[in-house]
């Protein structure tokens, strides 16, 4: 097809996406399917928030806003990142977006040039590195360790800037591992890029309200306030308050480069639904009462399963501090073969192979940079979840 751009050869469709509607697929053909592939809670959005934007349909607030969103939720957006993190922002300083990658969007087309480089520290979610190549950039990516918790280090980091480095991404807790930097971890990155005062930091933080055994996530402008002229904070209302398909994200920066993001998105996108973000301000400005009740849930079920597939021949799965996925190692089981007569090897046969035998659908490691691994969401029933690990545990012990 020679009407297409040269850059849509850059990129691969969302793999995360792929397998979720392969799941869906499979479950309207009839199949018992139990889908641990997606990253979107399984509770409802609570009803004050929907009921919010039911009163501004019926008060008529079906116009559009300023691009950026309007002034009432971006200030409260500012009031929400001051009173969580003790970050100062004004409401010039935010915009608003449909949704979290969006704002990821707008900001790496806003900055990169050809041959920008971005530091995507490995496992990562998968959107990262495409829209960095989508926008022209390079992406650098850094494989982080298991033994370090799959967190970027300061020598890494200090290893893998160079002139070319425009960007920093930083992601935690973590999709997909679900790992949180500590405060002196971040500290200690943070140590490294005052020395590269060319180097920006894009943070990622929305899942950072779910977090277990009493962690506190910590957001970086929060740790080093002189990184604060040269940071993107990123957060939104999907993760922390079920709100994935309302599609509201937003972002923190200096003026400066907040105005170029609202051209940018001026003439792409314009405003971000007027009814969502009626949705939104509730729901930052709010109870938030509520999300402790989740991340409860959420902590007895990841507890489960890294128990269950720790029992699992061949697996071996860390306990994270937040999110809600769990990115247990599948390498014990390479070179095996499974009931079905499935030759494991690679993640990517594994996963297959569970769905096609098990009805279990996960997402291979390789789609998040890491081959060996894959990624379970745990943000379902705790008794499907059970069922889910039961079906693993088995698949494994049938491999030979």
């Amino acid at each position: 097809m020679p009407f297409i751009a040269d850059r849509l050869n850059r990129i691969l469709p969302s793999q995360t996406i792929a397998i979720t509607q392969k799941a869906r697929a499979l479950k309207a053909e009839g199949r018992d399917i139990i889908s641990l592939s997606a990253g979107e809670p399984d509770f409802d959005t609570p009803e004050f928030i929907k009921e919010a934007a039911i009163a501004a349909i019926r008060a008529g607030e079906t116009k559009y806003t300023d691009v950026a969103g309007t002034q009432t939720l971006r200030k409260a957006v500012a009031d929400r990142l001051n009173n969580d993190f003790g970050l100062d922002y004004t409401a010039d300083e935010i915009c608003v977006s449909t949704g979290g990658k969006q704002v990821i969007y707008n900001v790496m087309t806003a900055t990169l040039n050809a041959g920008d480089e971005v530091i995507v520290p490995a496992p990562a979610w998968v959107s990262y590195p495409d829209i960095v190549s989508l926008a022209d950039g390079k992406p650098v990516v850094v494989q982080t360790k298991p033994e370090n918790g799959f967190k970027l280090t300061a020598n890494q980091l200090r290893w893998a800037i160079t002139p070319r480095t425009k960007w920093v991404m930083l992601n935690s807790p973590c999709n997909p591992t679900g790992a949180a930097y500590t405060e002196d971890e971040l500290r200690a990155l943070t140590d490294v890029l005052l020395d590269y005062p060319h180097v920006w930091v894009f943070t990622d933080d929305i899942y950072a309200k779910l977090a277990y055994d009493g962690f506190v996530a910590k957001t970086i402008v929060q740790v080093e306030p002189r990184l604060r002229d040269r940071t993107v904070t990123m957060n939104g209302v999907s993760k922390a308050y079920a709100m994935t398909g309302w599609r509201i994200g937003f972002s923190a920066a200096p003026v400066s480069l907040t105005k170029q993001l609202v051209k940018l998105q001026g003439q792409s996108t314009s405003n971000p639904c007027s009814i969502a973000q009626a949705a939104a301000l509730a729901a930052v400005s709010g109870p938030q009462d509520f999300i402790a009740e989740m991340v409860s849930v959420y902590q007895e079920r990841r507890n489960l399963v890294v128990s269950m597939l720790n029992e699992a021949p061949g697996l071996s799965c860390h306990t994270p501090e937040g999110a809600f996925y769990v990115f247990p190692s599948m390498q014990g089981t390479l070179g095996k073969t499974s009931r079905g007569g499935a030759r494991i090897d690679s993640d990517e046969a594994f996963v297959t192979a569970l769905l096609e035998e098990t009805g279990v659908a996960a997402v291979h490691g390789a789609a998040f940079l890491t081959p060996g691994y894959f990624r379970v969401s745990y943000a379902t029933s705790t008794e499907l979840l059970r069922e889910a690990c039961a079906r693993i545990q088995s698949f494994c012990k049938g491999l030979s």
